[in-house]
């Protein structure tokens, strides 16, 4: 399954606390996959103080989510809170190379893989890099 999905130039990756849903797309085809954080807590909070453990655990969520994203050359990254927005200051940190392929951050609540899909499309078309 990995290696046709390197045939997909573009990706879009929607994500909360719990979940994450990629899909690898071009004009006329996708691949979709889902991932689940590694947390055992149904809601890691960001607070200075609390147990380093959610963030060890993101960490590893992330990594599987960078995994993911490595062929791709354009990324977008949406979801309905924060989340997102952690991920892609891990990216900035401690992979850059994959932080530099995202493309716009934005927020979206839960959308179906058709309207996410639809979306992502929408978004390169529009920004003029549909590859």
């Amino acid at each position: 399954m990995k290696a046709t999905m390197s045939s997909f130039n573009n990706a879009v990756v929607w994500l909360d606390h719990t979940k994450a849903q990629i899909i690898h797309f071009d004009k006329n085809a996708s691949e979709s996959e889902s991932l689940k954080t590694h947390s055992t807590h149904p809601h890691p909070h960001q607070k200075h103080g609390d147990n380093h453990v959610n963030g060890d655990d993101n960490t590893l969520f992330y990594k599987d989510i960078a995994n993911a994203l490595t062929d791709s050359e354009q990324i977008l990254v949406v979801g309905p809170a924060e989340e997102k927005t952690t991920f892609v200051s891990y990216l900035n940190d401690k992979l850059p190379a994959i932080a530099g392929k995202i493309k716009a951050v934005e927020t979206v609540d839960h959308p179906s893989d058709g309207q996410l899909l639809a979306y992502a499309r929408q978004h390169f078309v529009s920004a003029g890099g549909m590859q």
